[in-house]
């Protein structure tokens, strides 16, 4: 009997889908494997890896890892600004502007695209975020230096592990320099959640599972080297002030923490450019953070800054 052609024959040997599950317990499915271990330090950051110039379309990029929470920054411009939107800009200075879009893979629900029907308030959310984006980096970019035109961020976030804003606003500020933006300092964002109850305490860089399960949130950028806050945005119940600017001041704490780390990338990409001539070393590869960096501590690059 001749066989069905239009059926695709298996593999002789396979496996089930299950062996390739990863394992985890109840409560860390996308907390890193916090979850699990019970009370964390609330001061903990997770493992950062960032690196700069990966985009070669673009003007400036960079690429950051929280834990799980991936971004992906571009930056074009500054092109000139004509039309109605030339007065927009001013001729005093220039103009930022930010977008900020998730994959439809970031999440553990596909995401519709922000125009298709049914999509729901994702682009509404997208919306706010850039606006949360562009908001923070203009303190730092030296628009005065671009009459009449603009710069451009997109930020894209590839998965969604928590902290998203603030890793954007990490990543954007080093595609910014990555371009050769005049800038007065870098931006370094840090988010922070409070659970439920009178008593909880506030928590840096949450995981998407504390997110969810928070209170409240705030996100904090600062501008490390001047010391000035670039933006604030708090949502979720009301509590203390002395509770509000307690949380300030852990976020602060943990954009210093972050700044060296940063330093280095930056660093890093200026020497690949550099060294591109003949006798270079080859440019590093995208790997994880060292494996034998402490729980909670953010691993720094081993070169000293310059």
């Amino acid at each position: 009997m001749p066989g069905d052609h239009r059926r695709i024959r298996g593999p002789e040997e396979s496996q089930p889908p299950s062996l390739y599950v990863v394992r985890s317990g109840p409560d860390d499915d996308d907390d890193d494997g916090d979850g699990a271990a019970g009370p964390r330090d609330p001061s903990r950051l997770r493992p950062v890896y960032a690196r700069a110039g990966l985009l070669s379309q673009a003007k400036g990029s960079a690429y950051l890892e929280a834990g799980r929470t991936k971004v992906l920054c571009a930056v074009s411009g500054p092109r000139p600004v004509e039309g109605e939107r030339a007065g927009a800009a001013g001729g005093a200075g220039g103009r930022l502007v930010c977008d900020f879009r998730r994959a439809p893979f970031s999440g553990p629900r596909r995401r519709r695209p922000a125009g298709a029907a049914g999509a729901g308030g994702g682009g509404a959310e997208e919306r706010e975020l850039a606006l949360a984006l562009q908001e923070a980096l203009e303190p730092a970019v030296r628009l005065g230096r671009y009459p009449r035109a603009q710069l451009e961020v997109s930020a894209l976030l590839l998965e969604d592990g928590g902290s998203a804003l603030a890793a954007a606003l990490t990543a954007a500020g080093l595609a910014l320099a990555d371009a050769g933006v005049e800038m007065y300092d870098l931006v370094v964002g840090c988010a922070l959640s409070r659970g439920a109850g009178a008593d909880a305490a506030w928590q840096l860089d949450p995981t998407r599972r504390e997110e969810e399960r928070a209170a409240a949130g705030l996100t904090v950028a600062l501008m490390p080297v001047l010391n000035q806050v670039a933006g604030l945005l708090g949502s979720g119940e009301a509590c203390a002030a002395e509770s509000w600017a307690g949380a300030v001041r852990l976020g602060l704490e943990g954009c210093q923490r972050l700044y060296p780390v940063l330093q280095q990338c930056l660093l890093r990409a200026a020497r690949r450019r550099g060294g591109a001539g003949p006798g270079a070393a080859a440019p590093e590869s995208l790997e994880a953070p060292e494996a034998g960096a402490a729980d909670g501590e953010t691993p720094e690059a081993a070169d000293p800054v310059a």
